[in-house]
């Protein structure tokens, strides 16, 4: 009863501030325009709606703060998290206002990790799944004196954490193309993770109780952001969901694999996005196409809605196998992962091209 309350409240909550934000954004004229050939819908849209998952999300971590921390987490992650998560926003804003440019968009997700770091968070041990486990924090670099202590940079640990972290939120951020897309498979995955932590094996109630408000506030969200949109998540909202994605597999105890599984298509696409860019002498950052797989799918004539629940498919098909399986089931599932990945990929082409010669 107590996570279904939460739940609902958390539900409730991020319809109420979409509907604000909605009407914020429009006053000030924050709206993302069809002016660009990435772009698919035919009106004005507002943007910032990430912030309304972010006020949803962190006022009800507020509230039953005294349930997050009654594991290993203490209130400094949580803050370190808080305060990153700020920085998102307001990156966010100013670059749904001022349309930043690359350079100066990368600075907040690198300010929030830097404080998820500073905060404490991090990878500092993987399961080996051959046996046993690989430790990371063991190389340490002294960069500053800290309450009677030394504040050290753990090469391995921290600089994991920092690629794994913009990984994620690249990830997301590339992925919002397309109405619910991001929203969805966010709270697809944001479920998954509650069950797992749910398990006796890996019982972990303090982060099951975040993954289960990040997909609650994802839905709430999701009402309005569903095709065809009547708002959207913004820069600092595509961000926003794979931080808070990213960070939760960290603070489950390195379940790298469980998000690497839940996002394995979008990942995917991205990497294969960045090499493909690289390859024609492209900013794989600056530079926008529609070349990504989920347009891909509107080009072959399906749906946007269609596409979307493609997407969340493969989301919930890899994702629960988590449920069941060991650390050497999880790396064979990454493999047929992308195996399918490229089965799909290959056959989106020749649909493509079959269809292009037609026209």
């Amino acid at each position: 009863m107590f996570y279904f309350l939460v739940f609902i409240i958390t539900l409730i909550l991020a319809v109420v501030f979409t509907i604000l934000v909605k009407y914020w954004a429009r006053e000030l004229k924050i709206v993302d325009k069809p002016v660009s050939q990435r772009k698919i819908h035919q009106t004005k849209i507002p943007l910032l709606g990430g912030i309304a998952i972010f006020l949803a999300f962190f006022t009800v971590v507020y509230l039953v703060r005294n349930e997050l921390v009654a594991g290993d987490l203490e209130y400094q992650h949580w803050l370190g998290f808080f305060i990153g998560a700020c920085f998102l926003m307001i990156g966010g804003y100013l670059d749904d206002k001022y349309n930043l440019k690359p350079i100066l968009q990368i600075i907040f997700p690198l300010c929030a990790i830097f404080f998820v770091i500073a905060g404490g968070i991090g990878i500092t041990k993987i399961t080996n799944p051959f046996g046993g486990l690989i430790y990371l924090d063991q190389w340490k670099i002294p960069i500053m004196e800290w309450k009677n202590g030394i504040g050290y940079f753990v090469v391995l640990a921290d600089g994991f954490t920092i690629l794994w972290l913009l990984g994620m939120m690249y990830t997301t951020k590339l992925l919002d193309g397309i109405d619910g897309l991001v929203t969805g498979v966010t709270a697809i995955g944001g479920f998954i993770i509650f069950l797992f932590t749910m398990t006796t094996k890996y019982y972990q109630p303090d982060i099951g109780l975040a993954a289960l408000i990040l997909a609650a506030a994802c839905l709430g969200f999701l009402i309005f952001n569903w095709h065809p949109a009547k708002i959207f998540l913004g820069e600092g909202g595509s961000l926003l969901l794979g931080y808070i994605l990213g960070t939760l597999a960290i603070i489950s105890g390195g379940k790298i694999a469980i998000a690497l599984l839940i996002m394995g298509i979008p990942i995917l696409d991205v990497v294969w996005t960045i090499i493909r860019r690289l390859a024609s002498g492209k900013n794989p950052f600056k530079f926008s196409d529609k070349k990504h797989l989920h347009f891909r799918f509107l080009d072959i004539g399906l749906s946007q809605r269609q596409t979307v629940l493609i997407y969340y498919f493969f989301a919930c098909v890899f994702g629960l196998s988590t449920l069941f399986l060991q650390s050497k089931g999880k790396i064979m599932a990454l493999g047929i992962l992308m195996i399918v990945m490229l089965m799909v990929a290959v056959g989106v082409v020749v649909l493509y091209k079959v269809k292009d010669k037609k026209v």
